[in-house]
């Protein structure tokens, strides 16, 4: 009786298991294959504008709120190496402070490229890149950084609500990326 019960035990648990799903997909749950691709598609027209410097069209990109985020390179000594920038108006003249400083180019990884959904309405989404730039002290060498944002549902598009840039610390110097 007992290696009956264990086996039923075993059995139950196999066919359990095989419907668990990761985290990762279980997020993914909230957002339909088309959805996705919409949000790729709005990454890969955001690095696009980024890159020809279209203040413009980055602006129409992002969600139009005092919520929006920008977490960039700060110039300011009293913002910190780092900063965030709330508000579209900051925004903007972040994104144009940067792209005045001379060639941006941001290169993603679009293989490694993940979205999942937090909400139906709300999805975040990783890319590791490199950013050559010459802005706020850094050298215009390709640097490693990590590309989150946030998309945000409005009406029937997708808008960045927020975007935070994080520079990846070198493995070969003891200084973190400028």
């Amino acid at each position: 009786m007992q290696k009956m019960l264990f086996a039923a035990t075993v059995t139950l648990a196999s066919v359990l298991a095989s419907f668990a799903t990761p985290a990762s997909a279980a997020n993914n749950d909230l957002l339909d294959t088309r959805t996705i691709r919409t949000i790729e598609t709005r990454f890969s027209k955001l690095m696009e504008l980024a890159n020809k410097h279209d203040i413009k069209g980055l602006h129409a990109l992002f969600w139009q709120s005092p919520a929006a985020l920008l977490v960039a390179k700060s110039a300011i000594p009293s913002e910190g190496n780092w900063a965030g920038f709330w508000g579209n108006d900051a925004i903007d003249q972040k994104l144009h402070d940067i792209a005045a400083s001379g060639p941006v180019v941001l290169t993603p990884d679009l293989s490694k490229l993940k979205i999942v959904g937090l909400t139906p309405d709300i999805a975040e989404s990783y890319a590791p890149m490199e950013i050559t730039v010459s802005y706020a002290g850094q050298d215009g060498t390709p640097k490693p950084f990590l590309m989150i944002i946030n998309w945000k549902k409005i009406g029937k598009d997708w808008k960045v609500a927020s975007e935070i840039i994080l520079p990846v610390p070198s493995t070969t110097s003891a200084t973190p990326a400028q």
